[in-house]
């Protein structure tokens, strides 16, 4: 199961994702996605990705889109949600359709 939160304020939006971004919950993700990338505009995209727990291939293929078409700010603070962070920031290849 994958919650995602959004917050709007003037300055940022902010997704939050907590459980896991894994088979039919990452296109929930991408859909997420696709309604707020408009309305970003000059607004920065904070990434929470603190209350993540595991992340399949295609969730974190997700995430790096997300992070290359934005350039979000990502939030961490377990080892793994880390880890993980580093994954999306470190390729650079993005491809959401």
């Amino acid at each position: 199961m994958l919650r995602i939160t959004t917050n709007e304020n003037e300055g940022a939006v902010e997704i939050m994702l907590e459980g896991r971004i894994a088979g039919l919950w990452v296109e929930e993700l991408v859909g997420a996605w696709k309604a707020i990338a408009p309305r970003l505009a000059q607004r920065k995209l904070q990434l929470d990705l603190r209350g993540v727990t595991f992340a399949d291939d295609s969730g974190k293929q997700a995430l790096r889109d997300i992070y290359s078409q934005s350039g979000a700010e990502i939030l961490a603070k377990t080892a793994w949600t880390e880890h993980l962070a580093w994954e999306i920031r470190s390729d650079p290849t993005s491809d959401l359709a």
